[in-house]
């Protein structure tokens, strides 16, 4: 399968190291396209600031007959991948504005306009219970206000927020640390599809890139980029949530936290945040206030459209505290083995979660 030109020099261009990528969009500045990097006379592009000869050398051996590259259109046109380049007019406004936007993205799913109201809710893979239900009401809550609700894709919050988003119908967004057909955590795998086919996974890694630890520093740039701000709703003070909100900070995104007890390791990093000056959220309109985000309407909840009448009351008397299902019972009025029954259901949908001593407990 021939490669088209210009195709080829975007594939090879988002193999350079991360160091090259300004030299790269400094010559982007001055030529046409991707492939005039490489077939420009060599005397021409050494006129131009900033660029030495030895870079533009380095860069042109990159562009060969790799089988790999061959290998990777293949599985693009497989996959349905989409390339979105620096230069395309539908490269996402948000993150074009960063100091180091990606040369490329891979992108499977479809990136919309109105991805430009985007939220980022991001946290530890380590999450409690605490923040999980959290994650999720959050990124519930901003999809039914007709925000896009962006994250990692990672285990624990990252999880809960994107799974919250699709809950209410909304859109949502992963960006990966590895290539965009590497399902990562390997779980994750049914949300992945779910994401792709209702909103978008994205990366800058070329297909084949394995999640690396060095990697994902790179792709949380992405994340907050994408952004018009980040809420980090757990986190221990080290921790990919906090360099995600440092990039916000640099990016000149505003910065939100979720507090925690003061007993907990993975509440330090978002109490810290606090302290430093991000704006504390418990609820949606602390975010959708600074941000200035008014709410869209005629965005139903799947939640909503899924539950009986019976299962709603069971889950609206129903608290992020642990309650005995004698209370419950005496609260809701209805028999004892029906609010057994409704709350088996509802533990089957991912809404309740079951403690011991027959104590129940909220994570919708």
């Amino acid at each position: 399968m021939r490669i088209p030109v210009e195709i080829k020099g975007w594939l090879l261009l988002s193999r350079l190291p991360f160091s090259q990528i300004k030299k790269v969009k400094e010559l982007l500045s001055r030529i046409n396209s991707a492939a005039d990097i490489f077939f420009t006379p060599l005397e021409k592009l050494s006129d131009i600031p900033k660029i030495d000869r030895e870079s533009i050398v380095e860069i042109r051996e990159k562009f060969s007959d790799s089988p790999d590259l061959e290998a990777e259109y293949k599985l693009i046109g497989k996959l349905g991948v989409n390339l979105i380049p620096f230069t395309s007019s539908f490269y996402p406004e948000n993150l074009a504005n960063i100091y180091d936007p990606p040369l490329v993205l891979y992108v499977r799913g479809k990136l919309k306009k109105e991805d430009e109201r985007a939220v980022a809710i991001v946290g530890t893979r380590r999450a409690t219970s605490y923040g999980k239900v959290a994650a999720r009401k959050l990124a519930r809550e901003l999809a039914q206000a007709g925000i896009t609700v962006v994250s990692g894709m990672a285990r624990g919050i990252d999880t809960a927020a994107h799974e919250g988003a699709l809950e209410a119908g909304g859109r949502t967004v992963a960006v990966l640390g590895c290539g965009v057909d590497i399902v990562y955590p390997p779980e994750n795998s049914s949300l992945m599809q779910e994401i792709i086919r209702r909103g978008a996974v994205i990366s800058e890694f070329p297909l084949g890139t394995r999640p690396l630890a060095y990697n994902f520093p790179r792709r949380n740039r992405i994340i907050s980029g994408l952004s018009k701000g980040v809420v980090v709703v757990e986190a221990p003070l080290k921790s990919g949530a906090i360099i995600t909100a440092d990039y916000a900070l640099e990016e000149g995104r505003e910065v939100f936290a979720v507090p925690g007890p003061i007993t907990s390791p993975y509440a330090k990093g978002t109490n810290r945040l606090i302290k430093e000056g991000a704006k504390i959220v418990e609820d949606i309109s602390d975010i959708l206030e600074e941000l200035n985000l008014t709410r869209l309407k005629g965005v139903k909840s799947r939640i909503d459209l899924q539950l009986s009448f019976k299962e709603k009351t069971v889950l609206e008397n129903l608290s992020y505290e642990p309650l005995h299902i004698d209370e419950l019972v005496h609260r809701t009025k209805l028999p004892v083995w029906q609010v057994g029954d409704i709350l088996t259901r509802l533990q089957l949908k991912g809404m309740v979660r079951e403690l011991p001593g027959k104590l129940f407990i909220r994570e919708d």
